[in-house]
């Protein structure tokens, strides 16, 4: 008895890699790879004398680390804080590196904090429903066999997914959800961006891992872009961007 006492604690404590046990609460570590190069060319930094200058000094990518306190009813997707680079921060820092995100599996309800430019918003509204095509395609992530579905948000932007029904609760980075198990791998190719789970760790999750955010201007998903929309309403691309990012 005492052995498996003990086993028991141990695998509490032991990252989950090649592990086939269903996860009911634990915590997700995500990094996030953006390709900054990309982003700016796309804007029109190709050709653009200062931009080109602007990105000799930058580098290409951009990673950095989000976790995901989960359990059967709650989630919470947060930034593992790190310094924004000084030229970074010259342009208002990259999108997203703030974003927290609080889902209620129970009430379907999400409340999430959005940083966009000089703005701050708290979404609250439903958690978002999103049409997932489900494909064929399996993929093994941070231990874990994940299949692949695919959606779209903003009527036409891509977004691809992994998700494994060894972690049952429909959530994942960001706002997306609606999976029938945790989405571990999200690519939004029109973004040059990716989030990859790198460990799962077993772990009770207590209230101070399920602080709900509560800076910003309240508002819904819907009226947030409208408000993006009008004030990037003469960027061109960039404002489409904008309006992306902040769906996320």
């Amino acid at each position: 008895m005492k052995f498996k006492y003990y086993f028991f604690i141990l695998a509490c404590y032991l990252p989950l890699n090649s592990v086939a046990q269903v996860v009911l609460a634990g915590k997700i570590e995500y990094q996030r790879k953006m390709n900054i190069h990309r982003q700016f060319d796309d804007m029109g930094g190709e050709g653009n004398s200062y931009m080109e200058a602007f990105m000799a000094k930058v580098p290409k990518f951009d990673t950095r680390l989000f976790t995901l306190h989960f359990n059967s009813k709650q989630s919470k997707y947060a930034p593992i804080k790190q310094e924004e680079s000084p030229m970074m921060s010259m342009m208002g820092g990259l999108p997203g590196t703030e974003t927290q995100v609080l889902n209620d599996y129970t009430s379907q309800k999400t409340l999430a904090y959005k940083k966009v430019y000089e703005q701050t918003f708290l979404i609250d509204d439903s958690i978002r429903k999103c049409t997932w095509k489900i494909l064929e395609e399996v993929r093994t992530i941070a231990g874990f066999s994940c299949r692949k579905a695919t959606t779209r948000i903003n009527d036409s932007v891509v977004v691809v997914a992994f998700y494994t029904d060894k972690i049952p609760v429909s959530g994942g980075p960001e706002m997306f959800a609606g999976l029938p198990g945790m989405i571990m791998e999200l690519a939004i190719p029109r973004l040059y961006t990716t989030w990859i789970a790198q460990s799962v760790v077993l772990e009770s999750i207590n209230s101070s891992n399920l602080i709900a955010p509560d800076k910003g201007k309240k508002t819904t998903i819907v009226d947030m872009e409208k408000a993006i929309r009008s004030s990037t309403k003469n960027w061109g691309k960039f404002a489409d961007k904008s309006i992306w990012w902040s769906s996320l």
